[in-house]
Parts: structure tokens; C-alpha cells; sequence
């Protein structure tokens, strides 16, 4: 643990706050994209395996349960409770070509043939893109609200973070994950254009808008 990954977590844990609480407080999912959700809840579930088998602490235990829970949670208010606000319409992303690459890609290239390492390597490669169909939606609209904005933000915050995390791993232990760290790069250089947005509108107060 490091200030740079307890960052990272906590801006994590901070942007699934700001959704579930924009949710709630809207009674509404307008402007989410379901099928990101969908390929957080596999991510999560993938990685998470050896909650069962594995104990590293206590804190890395619980980080882990409410990852799963709320990804669980943020599908059932989407397509059950709140599923009349859900814009189907624009949530068109065909994350098929997400999934497929990713598990070829976990097959292939992995640290060891296993299957719990087998899924966590895929669980890597598909969180690295699994925001896309939520950029593409705003893409879509045009525009995203400013609470939607910071979950974005927050998300992107994190995986900035983890990159700092690495980097300062293997500066104070020679410790690396090439893997990890890839995929991390691909993920925050998706953020980029987003980021550049958010500084300049969404902090001043301006309706964060992406050429469709």
C-alpha cells in the first residue's frame, strides 16, 4: 500500500458515490450506459474469484465486496428499478468486440495458465476499455450532465492514479506488472480528450458537450 494507490482507491470508490447517488437523488439513468456497467460487473466478478481462497487483509477483503456489491447494485437499478429512465437509444455500443478481444487476448497472453489468472488477466484487459461504450454514448448525445462528468472524472482519476501507484512500486521495490501496466495506459489515454473537457467547461460551470 502507498499513498498513490489509496488515492486511486479512493477516487474509485468516489465515482461509484457520485453514481449510485445520482441515481437515487434523480430516480433516474438517464445519460449511463448500461452496457459499461455490465462490463464493470465482469470485470470485477473475473478478478474477484478468489475472494474465497486468497486473504491478503482485511481492507483489500472489503474493497473487493463493494466493488462486486455495487456493480451488482448499479445493473439492478438500471434495468430493473429505474429501467423506464434507461436511453436505450443512444446505449448502442456492441461491447461484443470488447469481450472477444479480451478473452483472446487474456488466453494468450497471461503471467501462467490457470484459471483464476487466466480471468484475472482478462478481467485487466477488459477494464481497460469497458468505459468506452459510456464515452461513446455521451459521443452520441452530444453532451453529458455535469454529475455524470465527475463520475467520469473520478473514474479516470483512479486509473491515473494506479499508473503513479506502478511507477512508484517499482522505484521503491523493482516491482512491475507489465500487463497491468499497459492496459492502465490504454485505459487513461481514453480519458484524455475527456479530461481536457472537464478542466475547461465542467469546473466552470459549463455543460461538458463532445462533438457527436
Amino acid at each position: 500500500m502507498n499513498i498513490f494507490r489509496l488515492l486511486g482507491d479512493l477516487s474509485h470508490l468516489l465515482a461509484i458515490m457520485i453514481l449510485l447517488q445520482k441515481i437515487f437523488y434523480s430516480r433516474s439513468c438517464a445519460g449511463i450506459s448500461a452496457k459499461s456497467q455490465v462490463l464493470f460487473a465482469i470485470v470485477y466478478t473475473a478478478r474477484y474469484l478468489d475472494l474465497v481462497t486468497v486473504y491478503v487483509s482485511l481492507y483489500n477483503i472489503s474493497m473487493k465486496v463493494v466493488f462486486l456489491l455495487s456493480s451488482y447494485a448499479t445493473l439492478y437499478l438500471i434495468y430493473l428499478k429505474f429501467r423506464a429512465t434507461y436511453d436505450r437509444n443512444h446505449d448502442t455500443f456492441r461491447i461484443e468486440f470488447l469481450l472477444l478481444p479480451a478473452i483472446v487476448l487474456a488466453l494468450l497472453i497471461n503471467h501462467q495458465f490457470s484459471a483464476l489468472e487466466v480471468l484475472w488477466t482478462f478481467s485487466i484487459y477488459l477494464e481497460s476499455v469497458a468505459i468506452l461504450p459510456q464515452l461513446f454514448m455521451v459521443s452520441k448525445t452530444g453532451e453529458a450532465e455535469s454529475i455524470t462528468s465527475h463520475y467520469l472524472f473520478a473514474l479516470g482519476s483512479y486509473r491515473g492514479l494506479y499508473i503513479l501507484n506502478w511507477f512508484y512500486r517499482y522505484w521503491t521495490e523493482g516491482h512491475y506488472d507489465l500487463i497491468a501496466i499497459v492496459a492502465g495506459v490504454v485505459q487513461t489515454v481514453l480519458y484524455c480528450d475527456f479530461f481536457y473537457l472537464y478542466v475547461t467547461k465542467v469546473l466552470k460551470g459549463k455543460k461538458l458537450q463532445l462533438p457527436a
